[in-house]
């Protein structure tokens, strides 16, 4: 009971920090400079692409703002006692309504079907198949490599219109929190069967069943979201609609646009906040801490890049356990996290999964034993100067040039990563030397950016992020995933750094990593029942990317300057899935939130966060 009361006084007093203007059923406009790749929530891995799914369709489950899972198009659901068949029971009566407006059919358990079936069909690359992996449904990863060509034989049934049953290989404790990704969001079966590939090309070629249905949609134009005034759960759908308005210096005058009341929101570049401080301190606010996002580097082991810049140079240096030490321990991380924040100590992180995302008996993730002396790998002047001293023996001895040229890419439209790399290159080259590595920056462009460069291999370093899609460590080993194809035999996967690439080389050393890492990890994976042991598994196998230099960690999630007119602590959260890109539950309000109500409102938020 003081668990409900505390609630109640919680919501209570978060309803009396909503200003009575509120601008409910108005138009919550802004700008955007990065054109989503595809409108087809089944495919894509990319925060900027799952936007759209997240409020155009809905999951069987979602997350209340106090990171609670609440029903969703399941009313309920429940586990057999031997951990293996789920049960969801759907709510009747949801509907699928095209771009117009107009009912299309009735949302079933059958969509949910073709949904996963579209996910495992080869032919539509899917970045996010992993996923259906990893939640162990049965005969999914067989489907998907042609073992298995009967897809009845997967574990994904429609016992009736309202009745969806997911049988899975082995217990997945954590598999609820696994819907709420897009690999496990229903579709249209017939529409998706109609178009195949073209689904989602365009937003004629979608059908939604969510909050919002993307009525407008004219790349590098305008993306105009309207309330879908037929959804299940229209009354706590407050902005009537979300005008999105492409201008490709968007970080650049949005602030502006939104001093003039052209925009109702804004993103605060490090660069302006002094300006900002000083003359409009009061309408300053961040965005809410999200353990959704952790940021590493990734060094390519595939570079496709101009040969100008030297690809099979940097492959041979790469390949190079010392080299890679040298550029791990010259990097000031803390001096480049200044180009994004004047508070650089608070974002650094020194694991791959953000701290306070899983815990187990009490311990949290990070400080796992596997990571007790984790701090030597960092930055270290000395010491890179000695793996320096190495990695010129060894790496002239295997016919490397130097200087190395190292090509950091970062988007061309994001000023504090300009700023930030621009850092490094002088840090780096200051101590390494520039007789010993040549730092190339290479803008890529603002559009389809993961696609033009870490996908395409532009790239010799580059700043990578990855989000969880599920609440357990295994998540984070997901980018580095490699599968093995059942056909050629040979790896496949990874768009991170590449290194499958690596089982077509000669690289004895990266292959005798790769197979220890991936030993490690399928063993972690293979513990479902002493959670404990599990979670250590894992600890140890991410220690290793970063003992071994493949991975750099860098920083967990900015809390992001910024103005807007919405509070962000009224809207769903949880640190996997898609739920915190949704606008539900949100209210527009007249005039920008303001800094004092923006603290008032987290500390509500924490407050109720830590009696649960």
């Amino acid at each position: 009971m003081k668990k409900i009361l505390a609630v109640l006084l919680t919501l209570a007093l978060l309803a009396a920090l909503v200003p009575a203007a509120l601008a409910d059923n108005g138009t919550y406009t802004t700008y955007y400079a990065g054109e989503v790749s595809t409108l087809n929530y089944l495919v894509s891995s990319t925060e900027n692409d799952q936007v759209v799914g997240a409020n155009i369709v809905d999951t069987l489950v979602e997350y209340n703002t106090y990171g609670e899972v609440i029903p969703c198009l399941a009313e309920s659901w429940e586990n057999s006692e031997d951990g293996l068949t789920w049960t969801f029971h759907l709510r009747k009566g949801v509907k699928w309504y095209d771009c117009f407006g107009e009912e299309k059919a009735e949302l079933t358990a059958a969509d949910f079907v073709s949904g996963l079936k579209y996910v495992l069909t080869p032919a539509y690359e899917s970045a996010i198949v992993s996923n259906v992996f990893t939640a162990q449904i049965v005969n999914a990863e067989a489907y998907y490599n042609g073992e298995v060509t009967d897809f009845d034989q997967v574990g994904v049934k429609a016992a009736d219109d309202y009745t969806l049953v997911y049988t899975l290989a082995n217990p997945v404790p954590y598999f609820v929190s696994m819907t709420t990704y897009g690999s496990f969001m229903p579709v249209y079966g017939p529409l998706a069967e109609e178009l195949g590939a073209s689904l989602g090309v365009d937003n004629q070629s979608i059908y939604y069943s969510g909050a919002y249905i993307l009525e407008t949609f004219e790349p590098q134009s305008e993306r105009l979201y309207v309330k879908n005034q037929n959804y299940w759960d229209a009354d706590n759908v407050f902005i009537e609609k979300i005008d999105q308005l492409y201008n490709a210096e968007s970080a650049t005058l949005s602030p502006i646009a939104a001093l003039r009341g052209e925009v109702d929101y804004a993103a605060l570049d490090n660069d302006i906040m002094d300006d900002w401080r000083a003359n409009h301190a009061e309408l300053i606010t961040q965005s809410r801490s999200n353990l959704q996002y952790s940021y590493f580097y990734c060094f390519d082991f595939d570079p496709q890049y101009e040969e100008e810049y030297e690809p099979a140079n940097w492959l041979i240096a790469v390949n190079n356990a010392n080299f890679r030490h040298s550029i791990m321990s010259a990097m000031d991380r803390t001096y480049a996290l200044t180009a994004e924040t004047d508070t650089p100590e608070a974002l650094l992180e020194n694991t791959i999964t953000p701290p306070a995302f899983a815990s187990v008996n009490g311990k949290d993730f990070s400080t796992l034993p596997a990571f007790a002396n984790i701090d030597q790998y960092f930055y270290n002047p000395e010491k890179a100067l000695e793996y320096k001293a190495k990695a010129v023996d060894e790496l002239t001895a295997a016919g490397a040039k130097f200087p190395i040229k190292l090509v950091m890419t970062y988007k061309t439209n994001d000023s504090d990563w300009a700023n930030q790399v621009q850092l490094q290159k002088s840090q780096l080259e200051s101590v390494l030397g520039t007789d010993y590595i040549d730092v190339v920056l290479y803008a890529g462009p603002a559009d389809n950016f993961l696609s033009m460069t870490r996908r395409a291999g532009k790239y010799s370093m580059q700043r990578c992020n990855w989000g969880a899609d599920y609440a357990d460590p295994e998540t984070w080993t997901d980018p580095f995933e490699i599968n093995i194809d059942s056909e050629t035999g040979k790896y496949q996967g990874n768009s991170y750094n590449k290194m499958d690439k690596m089982y077509d080389t000669d690289y004895a050393e990266t292959k005798a990593f790769l197979d220890a890492y991936y030993a490690k990890v399928k063993e972690a994976k293979a513990e479902t029942s002493d959670i404990e042991k599990r979670y250590n598994l894992f600890a140890e196998a991410e220690a290793m990317l970063i003992e071994n230099a493949i991975i750099i960690p860098f920083r967990k999630s900015t809390t992001d300057y910024q103005v807007t007119k919405i509070d962000v602590y009224e809207g769903e959260y949880a640190p996997f899935g898609i739920c915190n890109l949704k606008y539900k539950f949100m209210h527009l309000q007249d005039e920008f939130v303001t800094a004092e109500q923006n603290e008032q409102s987290y500390k509500a938020w924490v407050d109720s966060m830590e009696k649960k």
